[in-house]
């Protein structure tokens, strides 16, 4: 299909020479005489492009594309001046014009503008394609009253600047709270940074945070921005804040405090505009009263609390969030549509997700991809589903609370029905036990079993540990 140009400009003249331009190239060329008439074609039949005199009889071509702006933000608009000021100019750019062309003016350079303008359009389009996709991917999905009440919530911070901490157990979907806080915020065109503090080791951390100079370590090579720059004017989401260090916890602090950084190995200090979304699935009050977390960092980021529940708390969702993420996981994959029948159904909704939503996420994605017909049958969900699906919540609590003893194994055994989840089921046992073995201090835990305290997170996400479940 050829690009459509609209024209409007008051001299009839100069829309026959621009025609001619334009169709020889094989674009389709439309007219308009007048800023009104043009901003009506616009509103009746968007074309791809506009070239818009600067000077006119009326409406001037400035007011012309004001209006314009108010129909199609993003339909690219290029001016053509004739005796036109810096100051037309300047206040053009404002407005979004993309280009500007000089009378009298040569085919050459009103099809380099045209050429530029319809990229400056794909791009646009991309663009928005690409956050609509993003938008879906961390959509929030349910309508059972717990998370309406997470979503009441959201609606009343979003439009503020003021810190959030969420709170709830691994996987039940704290990111996503936190990504559409900021989507509905000021602050949405602006970045969203996230920083995992359980992630990144102890020793780099400050320098992810607040950046260093170079030189100022071993190993700083180069000048790095840290997250918290990179923040400005936006929002920053620090999941597990729990973990970070003292030392950290009171760099933290000044931040919020003081809205500004300062980077390691330089003196000065900058300032930073940035909206603090805090998350953690571990109780603080008690993580104070050990010594382990700042009672004044926690005041700080505890203005607007929001706990996520658990999906145990909202079972009426897990047909909808099964469904959404079936949807997703066969267009990623390329895959047939796959439904879910009534018995399927039903053990999905009565099975004890530990893991939360990551826990129901990955299981429909390995049902997807390994069930060979269009029916997901009872008979293809993964045999800890059907296994726990098929005793009542109490006994299967029963069953978790045993698991996490010292004996472990032994009671896991019977609901193995292979080689791995034998082994998958003795390993979260043995970490369970560990960490009640340390009150549940992560960087005690990981000494303790000599692993690096990264990959007992990632253990810990992929068993859907905590302690709220598991405690």
């Amino acid at each position: 299909m050829k690009p459509r140009i609209l024209v409007i400009d008051d001299e009839a003249a100069i829309r026959d020479s621009l025609r001619m331009i334009l169709e020889y190239e094989k674009y389709d060329f439309v007219g308009a005489g007048s800023g009104p008439d043009g901003v009506a074609l616009i509103r009746r039949d968007p074309p791809d492009l506009v070239l818009l005199d600067i000077k006119m009889p009326g409406m001037s071509g400035l007011e012309t594309l004001a209006e314009i702006r108010t129909v199609d933000e993003a339909l690219p608009v290029a001016m053509i001046s004739g005796h036109g000021s810096i100051t037309d100019a300047m206040q053009a750019t404002r407005l979004g014009a993309f280009d500007f062309i000089e009378k009298p003016f040569t085919s050459e350079r009103v099809l380099v503008t045209v050429s530029k303008g319809l990229e400056v359009r794909q791009l646009r389009q991309e663009n928005r394609a690409l956050k609509l996709a993003m938008e879906a991917r961390y959509e929030i999905v349910g309508r059972s009253p717990a998370l309406q009440g997470v979503l009441d919530a959201v609606t009343r911070a979003a439009p503020t600047s003021a810190t959030v901490l969420l709170l709830g157990e691994s996987g039940v979907g704290k990111e996503l709270v936190a990504r559409t806080i900021h989507r509905n915020s000021p602050r949405a065109g602006q970045r969203f940074i996230q920083v995992n503090c359980a992630a990144i080791p102890e020793e780099l951390i400050e320098s992810e945070l607040f950046g260093h100079e170079k030189g100022s370590f071993t190993g700083a090579a180069e000048k790095q921005i840290g997250k918290f720059e990179q923040a400005d004017r936006g929002s920053i989401f620090l999941d597990e804040v729990a973990d970070m260090s003292a030392r950290t916890q009171a760099k933290v602090l000044r931040v919020l405090q003081e809205q500004e950084v300062e980077r390691i190995g330089s003196a000065r200090t900058i300032k930073v505009d940035v909206r603090v979304i805090a998350a953690t699935n571990r109780n603080l009050e008690a993580m104070i009263e050990r010594g382990e977390f700042r009672e004044d960092l926690y005041f700080r980021l505890n203005v607007i609390p929001i706990v996520v529940p658990p999906l145990r708390e909202r079972p009426a969702d897990i047909p909808l969030l099964a469904q959404h993420f079936a949807r997703r996981t066969c267009e990623e994959h390329n895959l047939k549509p796959k439904r879910f029948d009534r018995r399927a159904m039903e053990a999905l909704q009565r099975y004890r997700w530990r893991g939360n939503i990551r826990e129901l996420r990955n299981a429909i994605e390995r049902v997807m991809i390994m069930t060979a017909g269009e029916v997901v049958r009872a008979e293809d969900l993964p045999h800890e589903i059907r296994a726990g699906a098929g005793a009542p919540l109490e006994t299967r609590a029963q069953v978790a609370q045993e698991a996490a003893g010292p004996s472990a194994a032994v009671p896991a055994a019977p609901a193995a029905g292979t080689l791995r989840e034998f082994k998958d089921a003795a390993e979260r046992a043995f970490l369970v036990q560990k960490l009640k073995d340390n009150g549940w201090n992560i960087s005690k835990t990981a000494e303790v079993i000599e692993t690096p305290r990264s990959n007992l997170y990632k253990k810990l996400e992929q068993y859907g540990i905590s302690q709220e479940v598991d405690g």
